[in-house]
């Protein structure tokens, strides 16, 4: 049997360098990056768009593909995150099949389904991917969704493992989904308590560190169990919840927008009234993976560790 070889796209970035350097106790293990930091594996500088990546991955007899490289922000370039996100993704899926890849874990977003207000309580991988074309990012990645199931009917050799996760936090998280938390008071336009989602960081590393290990293949919501309304959040974090009408918020964010004082745009305020709430039974049962913290106690890690605050602490039979 040939021995697995790996290589990480984005393999700088938060979720990629900790998972090199976790895969590289067992395997072999290079990466590709556009800003390569020193890590315990060999990083090389070359942007996932290169037409030089298929040639690297035949050259290093690479077996397993990861890929973390994306871009996600508000952002006022679309055409640039539409590169890296659709195009990147698609040179990726190019370069596997002309080295003769084997396998290859993708790492969508549960923003994929949308931001909507019919999205279900709960959803699961058989609801539909809907993006919203406000959001370059939600809606890159669906696109990024249709071309993978494309290249699933059309390649069936390459073998594909999909997960969406939810908001990823940890000990040293640094996102938008953090500066959420880290101000004064915890805003929640119009007062709609849509809950948030949460994935410990480590759990997506051992998550895909499971997947390859195992040649899975599918696709999985990866998400803790349970959930967070703004309001428990507030709460969590002793902190005021403000709920100011979504007409007010909109207008400012139209005005920061023009100042050019924001990249956030006033549509992009669903990003907070309609939370894709992720389910994972799919993860568990059919994957068997575990993960090893819920959504209420990777919020308590983050918001101890990142934030430096101590939760309140909450009676038996919360969310989580």
């Amino acid at each position: 049997m040939t021995r697995k070889k790996v290589l990480v796209t984005g393999a700088s970035g938060y979720i990629g360098k900790q998972l090199g350097e976790r895969l590289a106790g067992e395997m072999p293990v290079v990466g590709v990056d556009i800003h390569p930091r020193p890590a315990t594996f060999p990083i090389f500088k070359l942007d996932i768009c290169d037409a030089a990546l298929g040639e690297l991955m035949r050259a290093e007899a690479v077996t397993h593909v990861v890929h973390l490289a994306s871009v996600m922000a508000a952002g006022r370039d679309r055409a640039a995150e539409y590169r890296i996100d659709v195009e990147g993704t698609e040179n990726v899926l190019r370069a596997c099949l002309t080295a003769g890849v084997e396998h290859v874990t993708v790492t969508s977003s549960g923003a994929a389904y949308g931001y909507h207000p019919d999205n279900p309580e709960w959803l699961e991988e058989r609801h539909p991917l809907r993006g919203n074309p406000e959001f370059g990012y939600s809606d890159n990645k669906r696109l990024v969704e249709e071309m993978l199931a494309a290249y699933r009917e059309q390649y069936p050799q390459l073998k594909q493992l999909v997960f969406r996760p939810c908001s990823v936090i940890g000990a040293t998280t640094k996102s938008k989904i953090a500066e959420l938390f880290s101000g004064s008071a915890i805003l929640d336009p119009g007062g709609h308590n849509s809950p948030f989602v949460f994935i410990w960081d480590q759990d997506v590393v051992r998550a895909i560190e499971f997947g390859v290990d195992r040649n899975a293949s599918g696709i999985f919501n990866l998400a803790g169990d349970g959930a967070l309304t703004p309001r428990e959040i507030a709460a969590r974090l002793d902190k005021p919840l403000r709920t100011p009408p979504v007409w007010l918020v909109k207008m400012l964010l139209g005005t920061g927008y023009t100042l050019h004082l924001t990249d956030k745009q006033p549509e992009q305020v669903k990003f907070l009234q309609y939370r894709p709430v992720l389910c994972n039974r799919r993860l568990k049962e059919e994957l068997g993976f575990i993960p090893q913290k819920t959504s209420a106690e990777a919020f308590d890690f983050f918001a101890r560790e990142a934030l430096k605050l101590e939760p309140v602490r909450q009676p038996v039979g919360d969310s989580a």
